[in-house]
C-alpha cells in the first residue's frame, strides 16, 4: 500500500523506531500515519517518527492481520520454492521492496532430512538498528512453509551489499535504476 491513511490505535500497540529499532509503545487513542502496509507488516508516523509495526498487532491498529498460507503438503518434503515465497513476504520497513528484490537474501540450504533451512542475508547497511527484526520475521515466515521444524538466519556483510544487487524491478520503483 502506497497510500497514506490515518488510523487511531485502538489499544496500546508495540512499535520499533526506524531505523535503530528502539522498542517504543503507541498509546491507545492515538492518531498515527499508515504510510506502508506490505508483506502484513506497517510503518506508520508517530510523533514525526518513522516506526514499525508488526503484522501480528494489526488489531491494535484497527487492521486485519495479513496471513501468508500455503497449500496442504503432499509429503514431507520442504519446498524450496515456498521458502522463497515466504522470503518475498518481508519488506523492508523504510524501502517498499522485499528482501529478496532487495537482494538481501544471499543463499538458502534446504535440508530435507532434519527439515531445516539455513538463510545467509545481509542488511543495506551492517549497522541497521532493524536487523534483529528482519532476521525475527525471516525466521517467523519460513517457519510458516509447511514441513519446515527449524530456521536459522546467519547474517553475512562478505559481500558488502550494494545497489546493484536490487532486481531491475527493485531499481525503477525505487528510483535507484540508472
Amino acid at each position: 500500500m502506497s497510500e497514506r491513511r490515518m488510523v487511531v490505535a485502538l489499544a496500546d500497540c508495540p512499535a520499533r523506531r526506524v531505523p535503530d529499532g528502539t522498542p517504543i509503545t503507541i498509546p491507545q487513542d492515538t492518531f498515527v500515519t499508515i504510510t506502508q502496509a506490505l508483506g502484513g507488516n506497517y510503518t506508520v508516523t508517530y510523533h514525526g517518527q518513522m516506526v514499525r509495526v508488526d503484522g501480528t498487532d494489526a488489531d491494535k491498529l484497527g487492521l486485519e492481520a495479513e496471513l501468508i498460507s500455503f497449500p496442504e503438503p503432499v509429503d514431507d518434503q520442504i519446498i524450496e520454492s515456498q521458502v522463497w515465497q515466504a522470503l518475498g513476504s518481508v519488506y523492508d520497513p523504510e524501502i517498499p521492496v522485499d528482501l529478496v528484490n532487495l537482494g538481501l537474501i544471499y543463499g538458502v540450504k534446504v535440508n530435507q532430512a532434519t527439515k531445516h533451512v539455513d538463510i545467509q542475508m545481509t542488511l543495506t547497511a551492517p549497522a541497521c538498528g532493524m536487523g534483529p527484526v528482519l532476521v525475527g520475521d525471516v525466521e517467523y515466515r519460513v517457519r510458516k512453509v509447511p514441513n519446515v521444524k527449524s530456521v536459522k538466519v546467519e547474517l553475512v556483510f562478505d559481500p558488502p551489499w550494494a545497489r546493484h544487487m536490487m532486481s531491475e524491478e527493485a531499481q525503477l520503483e525505487t528510483g535507484m535504476f540508472f
